[in-house]
């Protein structure tokens, strides 16, 4: 889905239906369970902020994964509350059919060396690791059963491929030389991953109608943008992200098994397409269109071919 018609998915009147769920007392209480109890833990999702939260969302209310257990795992407590509302609902939400047996939600020192599960996203980004591709091989050695067992997904970045001067780019595109620290973490990570048989998810630029770049421009960029107004930009909503995670979990393991994908909507536009798309809705209604820069030296972008992926995953945003 592109980024105009999320936008007026999201300004539309939702239409609920009910459910009773528990309490968040009640929840408590089930997830003061041990971690040692007879709960089969199928998949782990490591990593729940936006995309963790709506996958493991999406994992507990798919048919294709029904009767699955889905166990959350974050670095400390300290959103737990706001991560199992957001998940499961809130008191006073009565819209959710999860069935909150299926779903815990652990730290990673609970969880280290008590279980190995058969399939494992890790979708937590380099921000807050020391060192980002050691955390994401411990995870492999530690929570993931192998690939005989099942699929292990690490969600990279499409930024990997460098700014781009208006070339397309696939999965099996040559990378550039790293030229950022973030970048060289990442393809450390993706190498881990494959080297265990794992896969990896190239992901465009993320966003909701509160996230992404657009936001920054719109708000925080002091009406100045670097980039030149037509340079190409590749989008996927944060949903669409956690679709595709559940399509590689979905798909046969010798499918995966060691490849790389590259996930977008599909739709490549324009700084400056983002922005008319953004200012449509009332959530930035009265902001200026920022400016951009010209010339040469701004960045092109480039462009994702991903329907090899589409293809294997049977994904499509």
């Amino acid at each position: 889905m592109n980024l105009c018609a999320i936008f007026t998915l999201l300004l539309s009147p939702c239409v609920h239906s009910f459910a009773t769920i528990p309490s968040s007392s009640s929840r408590q209480s089930m997830a003061s369970t041990s971690i040692h109890s007879n709960m089969s833990s199928d998949i782990a999702v490591v990593g729940c902020g936006v995309l963790g939260t709506s996958l493991c969302k999406q994992l507990l209310s798919s048919p294709d994964f029904k009767g699955k257990s889905v166990t959350g795992i974050t670095k400390t407590k300290n959103n737990h509350d706001s991560i199992e509302n957001k998940i499961l609902g809130s008191d006073s939400d009565a819209s959710s059919s999860i069935n909150t047996d299926q779903f815990q939600l652990r730290t990673f020192d609970e969880m280290i060396k008590q279980k190995q599960f058969d399939n494992v996203v890790f979708c937590a980004p380099p921000s807050g690791f020391d060192d980002y591709p050691a955390a994401v091989q411990n995870v492999i050695d530690t929570l993931w059963a192998g690939p005989e067992n099942g699929v292990f997904v690490f969600t990279s970045s499409g930024g990997i491929y460098g700014p781009g001067n208006g070339e397309t780019v696939t999965e099996t595109t040559e990378l550039p030389p790293a030229e950022t620290p973030r970048t060289r973490r990442l393809i450390k990570a993706e190498l881990n991953t494959i080297a265990a048989g794992g896969c990896v998810l190239r992901l465009a630029g993320l966003y909701t109608l509160e996230r992404g770049a657009h936001k920054f421009w719109l708000e925080k960029s002091n009406g100045s943008v670097g980039g030149q107004k037509d340079g190409i930009i590749n989008l996927l909503h944060y949903d669409d992200a956690a679709g595709s995670c559940i399509a590689a979990l979905r798909t046969k393991q010798k499918d995966v098994m060691g490849k790389v994908f590259l996930i977008s909507d599909g739709n490549p536009t324009t700084r400056i397409g983002i922005c008319e798309s953004a200012l449509k809705s009332s959530r930035y209604s009265g902001l200026d269109m920022p400016t951009f820069g010209e010339g040469d030296s701004a960045e092109k972008g480039k462009i994702y071919d991903g329907h090899w992926s589409n293809e294997v995953l049977g994904w499509k945003p």
